[in-house]
């Protein structure tokens, strides 16, 4: 063990970690150390997310633009551009943390939409999931009756089950002797059913019938979802989440690949989403008082990048023309190879990918939701870092992905954070004095706004005229209110004074926020509209559509349409879908039949790239606009328009 060159305890948290490389970089010992910082950048210094104030200590930072001189001559500085010279104290302040207990908040009751095909279509039907338990007796072997064990166990599964030509691996040989002798030739095995074949994945001495569990796993960009099911009844016996750890090496899928690219970032990542999902995986089996032995299988959904981080698959080509995956379909993976702590029977069945950008989560959401069965014409949105977009019904879908960027979700934007404790999710604008209400998540004070109040804004800043259709500022409002000034980076609207805040500053909404924010509403609303006219369609055709994850569960609709991130139809027709891409998991981990439903609707969509697109950038222009420069497709937002100039 080499001798202890410093020590850096990281505040609030009370965390210590010992570096013994001289400048080291605070970012990293951070990650090791366990201990969240945001760093949309993946530690490239130009998000600004990572900051942390040192106490005391030695140290050489970088100056960065996107500290103030205040806040440099506080201490302030970014942990990615800091590094470490000698013992450091170092307190991370409120607006870099991730609060974890709001994933609760997220992970709560879902909309009927997603919760009524596992609740009301299914609680009445007995799970039948992919793997199997089934209950044998078996007659010991005799002199004349000396056939092999597995022989033997194959016989009565074929006689007594009609379960002919079963296959294994060695891993349930390196067993078998043993426990068919343990159990006086009583045992139970566990068959992994597939559309073509059967698969004995273990078996155990006695009858474990009574205790058969499964899993399933939402592998989110931010967030990783798990719940823990009783596959004899179907009941959802806990629910966990935690916020990935890969977010420390990128905001994004795409700073993910890049992160990938460098020595050891590929496994970096895996260790770190793995993690994660050990942690929630600890957290489901607590609650429910399972043993991690007591599961058979699990079913998992990510983006195609997310899936391919998971597994250590190389995610180079996913990015460069002409956008091409690893693979679409994916075999039963051990999960304890991939590290995940369960015992080697465990199966993990990854949900298939549409393309390179349209991933597993998109195919269990559209399975969740059964858009693949309902005639109607639906639009099927899953709004995070990249907006996917499904289009379609049961005869035909059509898929595509805006490169939205994180507007949405914080990055790019002065104030922005995803939605934590603190954030600002509800905003209204007095219309006769231009005063702000806003209302934060747990109701505490605010310390930035979410995507939710995010819409809210633009929604309201337009209605009371505040910015023009082009985004920028009337500043002849600046005589009628101290709210609207001009700030560091152009003008800017004071939503909260620094004593209403967690912050040591104004919470502000800058012009160049606002323009962030119309690039990323309009890139969504193009891909709708190209996919719409790449099949012959119109807006006005939709019957209904479907809003996926946590940011479509809690936006304002009204104001999602006032701004143009939505189209402009009856809001009676838009349902909140709560984490579908769990759902779908759900299903599919109960209902062997939906994984050969889910391959069928992910051949079934027909992925449409933007970038090839003869009409998206007209489409991507037309769109950079509050709501829209096509008025006509905004009716009612023309009018509320109309009359905010008039008044």
């Amino acid at each position: 063990m080499p001798e202890k060159r410093y020590t850096v305890r990281f505040e609030p948290d009370g965390v210590s970690i010992d570096v013994y490389r001289e400048a080291e970089n605070l970012l990293r010992v951070a990650m090791v150390a366990g201990v969240h910082v945001n760093a949309s950048c993946g530690g490239a210094g130009t998000c600004g997310k990572c900051k942390v104030k040192i106490l005391e200590g030695e140290y050489d930072a970088k100056p960065s633009s996107k500290l103030t001189d205040a806040e440099w001559d506080q201490g302030y500085r970014l942990a990615c551009q800091t590094q470490i010279l000698g013992d450091l104290v170092v307190e991370v302040p409120v607006e870099s943390r991730y609060e974890k207990g709001v994933l609760a908040r997220e992970a709560g009751p879902e909309h009927v939409l997603a919760a009524a095909r596992l609740g009301d279509e299914y609680h009445l039907v007995t799970p039948e999931p992919a793997v199997q338990k089934y209950y044998l007796a078996l007659p010991p072997p005799t002199d004349d009756q000396n056939v092999s064990d597995l022989g033997r166990l194959g016989q009565v599964l074929k006689r007594e089950h009609d379960i002919p030509r079963v296959s294994t691996d060695y891993h349930v040989m390196a067993g078998l002797a043993t426990a068919l002798r343990d159990g006086d030739w009583k045992v139970t095995a566990s068959v992994l059913h597939t559309h073509t074949s059967r698969r004995l994945t273990r078996v155990e001495p006695g009858d474990t019938r009574a205790r058969t569990f499964a899993l399933a796993i939402d592998i989110g960009t931010t967030t990783i979802h798990g719940a823990l099911l009783d596959a004899n009844t179907g009941e959802e016996v806990a629910r966990a989440a935690d916020y990935n750890s890969q977010v420390s090496m990128g905001e994004d899928v795409i700073t993910r690949i890049i992160a990938a690219l460098k020595p050891g970032g590929l496994e970096g990542l895996q260790k770190r989403a793995v993690k994660t999902t050990n942690g929630v995986l600890a957290e489901l089996l607590t609650k429910a008082e399972v043993d991690a032995g007591e599961i058979t299988h699990a079913v998992l959904a990510g983006n195609t990048t997310m899936t391919q981080l998971y597994l250590g698959l190389n995610p180079k080509y996913i990015r460069e023309a002409p956008y091409v995956p690893t693979a679409n379909f994916f075999p039963p993976v051990r999960l304890a190879e991939l590290g995940i702590k369960v015992p080697s029977h465990v199966l993990g069945y990854v949900m298939p990918c549409v393309a390179s950008y349209v991933g597993g989560d998109i195919t269990a959401g559209v399975l969740a939701c059964g858009i693949h069965l309902d005639s109607r014409l639906t639009l099927f949105m899953d709004v995070g870092t990249n907006g996917e977009i499904v289009i379609g019904n049961q005869d035909w879908m059509v898929s595509a992905s805006a490169s939205a960027g994180p507007a949405f979700e914080g990055g790019g934007v002065k104030f922005g954070m995803r939605a934590t404790y603190g954030a600002i999710e509800q905003v209204r604008i007095n219309r006769e004095n231009l005063e702000p209400m806003i209302l934060t998540i747990g109701q505490v004070q605010p310390k930035g706004v979410c995507g939710s109040g995010m819409i809210d804004c633009l929604a309201e800043f337009a209605e009371a005229g505040i910015v023009g259709q082009n985004g920028k500022f009337n500043q002849d409002l600046a005589s009628r209110t101290d709210r609207i000034r001009e700030g560091e980076t152009g003008w800017e609207y004071v939503l909260c004074w620094k004593d209403q805040t967690q912050l040591d500053q104004d919470l502000v909404v800058t012009e160049p926020d606002i323009d962030n924010l119309i690039r990323t509403k309009g890139s969504i609303y193009a891909a709708c509209s190209v996919l719409l006219k790449s099949v012959g369609l119109q807006f006005t055709d939709i019957e209904r559509i479907i809003l996926a994850g946590g940011f479509g569960r809690y936006i304002d609709v009204e104001k999602a349409m006032a701004i143009g991130l939505l189209p402009e139809v009856d809001p009676s027709t838009v349902s909140y879908g709560g984490n579908t891409s769990l759902t779908g998991c759900k299903l599919a981990a109960l209902y062997r039949d939906k994984i050969e439903e889910v391959e069928g609707l992910a051949t079934m969509i027909t992925n449409i790239e933007l970038s090839a697109s003869n009409i998206y950038m007209d489409e991507y222009v037309a769109a950079l606009f509050l709501p829209h420069t096509r008025m006509e497709e905004f009716p009612r937002q023309a009018e509320r328009l109309a009359a905010a100039l008039a008044g």
